[in-house]
């Protein structure tokens, strides 16, 4: 009889042993599908899955971090411009409209619109420039594919690019920036591009130019745009659109092939420098095609008693000026292949900007005697 027990209550035991590791089983495999589930919804179910995939692995950077590209939606975008009223339009560049929005979280943010359906390569680009994340780089937070538009969404300067600050116009720029100024947004410029040639691949910017450098409000440099030209041509069924009007920060030797280089930027960055110490934009004539068309434009285009703005007069010191010309002259020379790195570039800048720096807290700020262009350039 003991027996018959002990079998009875083993039976039970093995029963009740089998039915709760049934349970557990079922139980975690519906947690998982949740999980996974969720996971689909939160990164667009809409999307085909191999897209998410790649999507996901491409906001993660080469030291491994993960960053996050928000999909936003199209009603949210409409809500943070007040449907993409003119009064929130604050530009126009190479991809469309410039609207600034505000979204629901209180972040502002700028918003880049422009026409086109929905495509897979737009989304593996925006996945692969998401990554890039720099002090002196403007973040790409997000984009949106919907209502017959492709939108990117990034960080937002309030003080906008040089452009507004740089060009002297009928109405006094208010911001009057002074030579160790420049210098240290030319850094923060030139940090910015050397950061995207020091990627594994390089990152070329294939569009620098003034308009694309941008300050925040402690006019902190930062780059934007950069690899605009990149995604245009993987997503544009005609390949990239080419102006008619002559760019003056295109370097020659690029040709019609569209061939870039970290060369091709160094070209760009030095007319950015030459715009930053004369305060006007830069002739629109191919006059760049050799050293001796260049020194030549710097003796005749300008008026040599006004070849360096005249709102710096005051600011600089003669030394400090001639070194910044003569690495002005050295980025836009030929051929490409002997210009100096931006990380070279980098460098002498900030030398530059550190020695401006003792000299005029030496003698004051600034030289009060008022240097002719041609003093410093035949020196």
């Amino acid at each position: 009889m003991s027996s018959l027990k002990v079998a009875i209550v083993g039976g039970v035991s093995a029963g009740l042993i089998f039915l709760i590791i049934t349970i557990v089983s079922l139980w975690y495999c519906i947690s998982r599908c949740r999980r996974l589930s969720n996971k689909n919804s939160e990164t667009g179910s809409s999307e085909p899955s191999a897209v998410v995939e790649l999507r996901t692995r491409g906001l993660r950077s080469s030291s491994g971090a993960s960053y996050s590209c928000r999909q936003f939606a199209v009603e949210e975008l409409e809500q943070a411009t007040k449907q993409f009223n003119e009064n929130n339009l604050i530009g126009f560049g190479s991809f469309g409209l410039v609207y600034k929005g505000l979204l629901s979280d209180g972040s502002v943010v700028a918003i880049k619109r422009r026409s086109g359906p929905p495509k897979q390569e737009f989304v593996e680009e925006v996945g692969y420039f998401s990554r890039i994340r720099h002090r002196n780089v403007v973040s790409l937070l997000g984009y949106c594919q919907e209502g017959g538009y492709q939108m990117l969404v990034t960080e937002y300067l309030p003080n906008g690019s040089m452009c507004n600050h740089l060009y002297e116009t009928e109405k006094e720029s208010t911001s009057k920036l002074e030579f160790r100024q420049r210098l240290s947004i030319a850094i923060g410029a030139a940090r910015g591009l050397c950061h995207l040639h020091t990627q594994q691949p390089p990152i070329l910017h294939g569009n620098f130019r003034t308009a694309n450098v941008m300050v925040d409000e402690n006019f902190i440099a930062k780059v934007a745009d950069a690899g605009l030209p990149r995604l245009l041509e993987k997503i544009e069924d005609a390949g990239p659109s080419q102006s008619s009007s002559v760019n003056v920060f295109r370097d020659p030797e690029t040709g019609h092939l569209n061939i870039f280089s970290e060369a091709n930027d160094v070209f760009s960055f030095g007319v950015f420098l030459l715009e930053l110490l004369t305060g006007k934009v830069a002739p629109q004539a191919d006059t760049f095609e050799s050293n001796e068309s260049i020194l030549q434009w710097l003796e005749t285009h300008l008026n040599s008693d006004t070849l360096v703005d005249h709102r710096l007069v005051g600011s600089f010191t003669t030394e400090g000026m001639q070194d910044l010309l003569r690495l002005t002259i050295r980025c836009v020379h030929f051929p490409g292949r002997e210009r100096p790195t931006m990380m070279v570039v980098v460098s002498e800048i900030d030398e530059i900007l550190e020695k401006e720096i003792m000299r005029t807290t030496v003698v004051g700020e600034g030289t009060t005697i008022v240097t002719l262009g041609s003093q410093l350039f035949t020196t």
